[in-house]
């Protein structure tokens, strides 16, 4: 895939992409809390190929091979500032027909985008996505928090995020342990999402219940379909790849 930096403010974007298919759609690929481009692997290659849609995945702000965070604390709305960010990227690549994957903060942000700049987002596809805080994802926050301490996760990251790790580990995981965050909410967003959704989630999620599925499918204005996958947790689009693949490019080919 071809890759580039780009400048969205003072900040340095690494962006990665495809672009195959005139006149297709472009998938835009949101990542997870703690990953980067390079950790969606072939994922996206592979949805490309199944749908014959252009692609473009980037590490956010602090991840990856991007700038890094300018402060340590998070604001409470960081996740609608990415969605600002990602139509401030979508301006940039002069991308006017988006079609998003977002897995977990990724889906989140996906949600927001789609809700705030709805003109130019034609599908969305979450997995493992909140809108609201719950009592097992803080349970399972804290257990990564005790597994980065006890185990060789932090080595792991850092083959992705170098000298960042530390700083993209405890930005997620101080910001929704804190007292302050526990009330955070974007239901009130969801009815203003006009494109259709598909919203993916493992039925053993670590982080999340089917609440936040349902939560999703019953408000967004938009047609909405909801994929539980069974005996799955949190990554749905590495444990069982081609499930997800295949039922992420029917949704795709059948967009307008």
């Amino acid at each position: 895939m071809m890759e580039s930096v780009i400048k969205i403010g003072d900040v340095n974007i690494f962006i990665s992409g495809e672009n195959n298919y005139s006149e297709r759609p472009v998938i835009i690929f949101l990542h997870e809390s703690l990953g980067c481009t390079e950790l969606w692997r072939d994922f996206p290659a592979k949805l490309a190929e199944k749908t014959k849609c252009n692609i473009l995945v980037y590490d956010r702000q602090g991840h990856g091979r991007s700038d890094p965070f300018i402060s340590d604390k998070r604001k409470n709305d960081y996740m609608e500032d990415e969605a600002n960010t990602l139509n401030e990227l979508m301006q940039e690549c002069q991308i006017k027909n988006a079609i998003l994957y977002g897995h977990s903060d990724g889906g989140t942000i996906a949600l927001l985008a789609a809700s705030k700049y709805p003109s130019k987002i034609s599908g969305v596809i979450t997995e493992a996505a909140h809108v609201f805080v719950e009592e097992v994802t803080l349970e399972g926050i804290r257990k990564a928090v005790e597994t980065f301490h006890s185990t060789d996760l932090k080595k792991k990251l850092m083959k992705y995020h170098g000298d960042k790790t530390e700083s993209v580990f405890y930005a997620w995981a101080d910001k929704w342990l804190s007292d302050e965050f526990r009330n955070w909410n974007i239901e009130h967003m969801l009815p203003d999402i006009q494109c259709p959704v598909l919203v993916i989630q493992g039925e053993h999620d670590e982080y999340g219940s089917i609440k936040q599925i349902d939560a999703i499918v019953n408000q967004v204005s938009g047609p909405a379909f909801k994929y539980i996958i069974p005996y799955t947790g949190h990554t749905p689009h590495k444990k069982i790849a081609e499930e997800v693949l295949k039922r992420s490019a029917e949704f795709i080919n059948n967009l307008k």
